[in-house]
């Protein structure tokens, strides 16, 4: 039985997290910290769905396209009803970090059924709210598989139940969240298999696992991309450029692999995934097999944002390695609660250096990244001002930081992109996303547009500018 008292700090510390990491959220987007890339793109995602065409967006190049074309993370659909209580990119911030800091209870119910410590499993669900990549996840605008780590989190503990159909509805609603989770729940399958001894329905579980990421990638995201495959094969370029590719590579050319997965800067980013978990997860390596296909992914690519722990990129891992280092303190039950305290530290002390806490600027050797990212300030206000001109119908290019303010509508573009725009939002003060594919840069594009008759500069301060195309 569940000690009240317990139960109370647990939802204490739940809810605490995730009143502040909502604040935390909305706040960074009011300071312009956000981006058309990502979170604008989820934004128009969800608005198309609210008014009638699922997961509608626009592309950098300025197609009306499905998001399916980039990732296959239907869940999004599910806030376009949503979107008609509450139409702000505030909605999407805020159930995100509601729904990861609620995986703080499945952790608590796992660690107090294998530790069988109350004072354990309260040390477990602490340090999973204040593991740094747990944070940064949280913060990192807002992405679907973020999702998938609250959702697998439960179907875990439900799986590891011998509960079956409610591990099925959340790992479908995990799997919709992202194209790769697939492998996830095949690892968990491989788990039950091999743990649990149940091979039959380990296996199914498995199977479809694996037939669902198979479909995804080489199916439903070619059948929406127009070029046919997923542009993030760009990624994997230098280890085979697909998944194909990349089995080829390891048989020919088995240096190139190791030489991608495992660089100074790769070996960094998987220390900082295992320390602050006091590297127990180590010592259930079969729990660890589900994390493998994330790991790999993420490794071998060329993408440095994707071997971070900033990044969204560990929606995939927290789950199994969290459920790894419960299971590993499980070797070590004669010790569970000292064991656990010993997690919590790692994790504080993880936090500090590595975590998203604001606060920590202000300790000497505290983490310092985006700290200052929730304070808005004066130019942020007076960008809020000038984009507050541009009419809700009106189709707009805008500069990346822009462009996540401006993303609730049919089509926006990415600056220096215009096409049939007839308003440009742009701040001078922020590099631009799209310079490194459009045929030139921000500033050469602003230039030009001063000196064109076809645009009136309708707005400037403090380098943020707004024009309007003049009436023919």
């Amino acid at each position: 039985m569940i000690r009240p008292r317990t139960t109370a700090i647990v939802v204490a510390a739940i809810s605490s997290y995730a009143v502040g990491f909502a604040a935390l959220s909305v706040l960074r987007h009011r300071a312009f910290t956000t981006g058309r890339f990502d979170l604008g793109n989820m934004v128009q995602a969800v608005w198309w769905t609210a008014h009638g065409h699922p997961l509608e967006m626009t592309n950098l190049h300025g197609q009306q396209i499905s998001r399916l074309a980039a990732h296959v993370d239907p869940i999004l659909a599910v806030f376009g009803p949503l979107w008609w209580i509450w139409p702000s990119p505030d909605l999407l911030l805020v159930v995100q970090a509601l729904a990861i800091a609620a995986g703080a209870w499945p952790v608590f119910l796992l660690a107090r059924k294998h530790l069988d410590s109350q004072r354990a499993a309260l040390g477990f669900a602490l340090a999973y709210l204040l593991y740094p990549a747990t944070g940064w996840l949280t913060l990192n605008e807002f992405h679907p598989v973020a999702l998938a780590t609250p959702l697998l989190l439960f179907a875990f503990w439900y799986l590891d139940n011998d509960r079956l159909l409610p591990f099925a509805l959340l790992a479908v609603a995990a799997a919709l969240c992202k194209e790769e989770i697939g492998l996830v729940l095949a690892g968990f399958g491989v788990w039950y298999a091999l743990a649990k001894r149940r091979r039959a329905e380990g296996a199914v579980i498995a199977v479809l696992g694996l037939a669902w990421s198979a479909v995804a990638i080489a199916v439903v995201i070619p059948h929406f991309h127009t070029a046919g495959e997923s542009d993030f094969y760009g990624r994997y370029s230098e280890v085979g450029g697909s998944a194909a590719g990349i089995v080829k590579t390891a048989f020919t050319h088995p240096g190139r692999i190791l030489h991608a997965a495992f660089s100074t800067r790769d070996l960094r980013y998987l220390l900082q995934m295992l320390l602050p978990l006091a590297a127990l997860s180590l010592l259930a390596p079969i729990v660890l097999i589900a994390a493998l296909p994330e790991l790999a992914i993420n490794l071998l690519s060329a993408t440095q944002t994707q071997t971070s722990i900033h990044f969204h990129y560990t929606a995939g891992l927290i789950p199994p390695l969290v459920i790894a280092a419960v299971f590993g303190a499980k070797r070590l039950t004669r010790w569970a609660v000292p064991v656990a305290s010993v997690v919590v530290l790692a994790a504080l002390v993880g936090n500090f250096r590595l975590g998203p806490i604001p606060g920590w600027r202000h300790v000497p050797g505290g983490e310092k990244f985006q700290a200052t990212a929730a304070r808005v300030t004066e130019h942020d206000r007076i960008a809020a001002r000038a984009l507050s001109l541009i009419p809700k119908s009106a189709v707009v290019s805008a500069t990346n930081t822009l462009g996540a303010h401006l993303s609730a509508r049919k089509r926006v573009l990415s600056f220096p992109f215009v096409q049939d725009a007839t308003w440009i939002a742009a701040d001078e003060t922020q590099p631009g996303y799209s310079d490194r594919y459009a045929p030139l840069p921000t500033a050469i594009g602003l230039a030009a547009l001063r000196r064109n008759p076809d645009w009136r500069l309708v707005f400037e301060q403090d380098g943020v500018l707004i024009f309007n195309r003049a009436p023919a």
